[in-house]
């Protein structure tokens, strides 16, 4: 019990209270698109409170959530199965490290954050196909419309832009 309450030591409350947020509203996503006859998993919620997580917390907790929130999300629902929770966490670690590495080459979050989300997309879709060709996995390539994954990707590139800018304003 010491070690626990000394890694949250290490953490903000603020962090730990975007954790609890981030892992409830991972556990409860399904429920409330079931709820509301909305599919929001179509909105990519793990990639939307990861990105602002970059915001909110820190680096660190970044990339713990960046494998945590899928793998929470197999634990608590057995959905995306195993495999697919591994794809998603290693694109998400991927977007995370290339906004991170883009981000000190550039006084602009937005391209930083549009390159991050588009080069870790085209990982997961090759690795998704790959796996899909191995028969490990049986979904379809694209299952949430590019559309969606475009104006969501945007989005959270916006918000990050505006963050940094008035950051680098102050």
């Amino acid at each position: 019990m010491k070690s626990i309450s000394l890694s949250l030591a290490k953490y903000s409350y603020k962090t730990v209270i975007y954790d609890i947020l981030a892992l409830a509203v991972i556990t409860f996503a399904p429920a409330i698109s079931h709820m509301l006859a909305l599919p929001i998993y179509l909105l990519e919620p793990m990639r939307i409170i990861l990105l602002l997580s970059i915001v909110h917390t820190s680096k660190r907790n970044v990339y713990l959530l960046a494998v945590a929130l899928p793998l929470f999300s197999f634990i608590i629902s057995a959905h995306p199965t195993v495999i697919k929770s591994l794809l998603i966490s290693s694109e998400m670690m991927l977007n995370v490290f290339l906004f991170f590495y883009l981000l000190k080459y550039s006084r602009n979050s937005f391209l930083p954050a549009v390159a991050s989300i588009f080069l870790s997309k085209i990982f997961y879709y090759t690795m998704k196909f790959a796996l899909i060709s191995f028969g490990l996995i049986t979904a379809g390539l694209v299952t949430t419309p590019i559309i969606l994954q475009l104006i969501v990707g945007i989005s959270i590139s916006v918000y990050l832009w505006f963050f940094f800018r008035k950051e680098t304003i102050s």
